[in-house]
């Protein structure tokens, strides 16, 4: 099942994949299947669905893609959009996430996909690994449908998770606390997960698992892929066993904050397209104050048009990038929120609204140590802290 926007005189298509995690065994599907049903089966869906960011068809709201037709297509499959297993003997439940894209694939050429010029598939934490899953598999599918014209790209958010050691070592009981790299592994089998041909090529029989983590896939996909992730990704802080409850981070945990921040702009480095502000968060493209986060003074929105724009020109003569037009986004500052245009941070416990500086004091951030580590008056760092530099 999907929704569809309509906009008859675009040749732009925007598919996007919702998120929302995934379970990997008959207990923790059993468990989502009474606590979180509309992840699990369509039944108490909404007959009509408002479109938010970048799914929104007010220009305010999303400036570049306004006028697309939108399509949204809900979570249901469990499986990080990779599943194609009917219901068997072996399994109460059918994963079937591969295969739901292709259908409606199919299904939309019929309403206008045939003639389109552009088709983005967009998605959000589970859904943005499903993009880079199954960006290429959709471009493949079109021209095997001798729709060779129709360029397709990918826009993954908050789907590049790193297989990292985790903070505290747990053992694998359920979705949060299993390690990244140990609840794929099992739910690949479980879900008869499929990867990309080029991507298995790389990794030896079994090792599949491997192209569910997006620096390991990247370099394999032939479609263009703008990557969107948070340097401090609240999924991936969660399964790595960092909670931020109300108490101060110990020494321990702060360091491996950084730390993480650290590896993860190493992954993007050579990602030609990307936008990953230094902040505390999860998932941006749908919410509606997509366009107030900036890095180095370049919106997302402004991104994705310049990232649009060079594709463009590039297929007509394969340029430099555009002056003034950049695509390659990454904070450079080392903590969580030391970007100003972060979303705002409320404290778990109050409810109320918290500054740069209220949130790393919260965190039990130590401004004359810290200051001393970078070589700075603690009165210049707080300075910088709340300017943002």
């Amino acid at each position: 099942s999907y929704y569809l926007k309509e906009s008859r005189g675009s040749r732009r298509w925007l598919l996007f994949l919702e998120g929302g995690w995934y379970c990997f065994n008959r207990e923790n599907c059993d468990t989502r299947y009474e606590t979180m049903r509309r992840l699990m089966s369509s039944r108490e869906w909404p007959a009509t669905r408002v479109g938010t960011g970048i799914l929104s068809s007010q220009p305010e709201e999303n400036p570049h893609w306004w006028n697309a037709n939108m399509v949204f297509i809900p979570y249901c499959s469990s499986d990080v959009w990779s599943g194609a297993s009917s219901k068997s003997e072996k399994s109460e439940y059918a994963f079937m996430g591969a295969l739901i894209i292709q259908e409606v694939i199919k299904e939309l050429v019929g309403k206008g996909l045939s003639t389109a010029k552009v088709l983005l598939l967009a998605g959000s934490s589970a859904g943005g690994t499903g993009v880079l899953l199954n960006v290429d598999r959709v471009a493949e599918q079109l021209e095997e449908m001798g729709y060779q014209g129709i360029q397709v790209r990918g826009l993954a958010d908050s789907g590049w998770f790193l297989d990292n050691k985790q903070y505290r070592r747990t053992d694998c009981i359920d979705t949060i606390t299993c390690a990244p790299t140990e609840a794929i592994r099992r739910g690949i089998r479980y879900w008869n997960g499929i990867v990309p041909e080029r991507c298995k090529l790389q990794f030896k029989e079994g090792e599949e698992w491997n192209c569910f983590f997006g620096y390991k896939i990247y370099p394999t996909l032939r479609c263009p892929v703008f990557v969107v992730q948070w340097l401090f990704d609240e999924a991936q802080l969660t399964v790595d066993n960092v909670h931020l409850t109300g108490q101060p981070v110990q020494e321990g945990q702060w360091l491996y904050i950084q730390n993480l921040g650290r590896e993860l702009r190493n992954t993007l480095k050579d990602v030609t397209a990307s936008f990953a502000p230094a902040c505390l968060s999860h998932e941006i493209i749908t919410r509606n104050h997509w366009t107030d986060i900036q890095v180095k003074g370049t919106s997302l929105p402004r991104a994705l048009h310049c990232w649009d724009r060079s594709l463009h020109e590039s297929n007509k003569n394969g340029k430099a990038p555009l002056k003034g037009c950049p695509i390659h986004l990454i904070d450079s500052c080392p903590w969580p929120h030391c970007n100003p245009s972060c979303p705002t941070i409320r404290d778990q416990f109050t409810g109320q609204e918290m500054n740069v500086i209220q949130f790393l004091m919260h965190m039990g951030f130590d401004v004359q140590k810290m200051a001393q580590q970078q070589g700075l008056e603690p009165s210049k760092l707080l300075g910088m802290l709340s300017s943002g530099n």
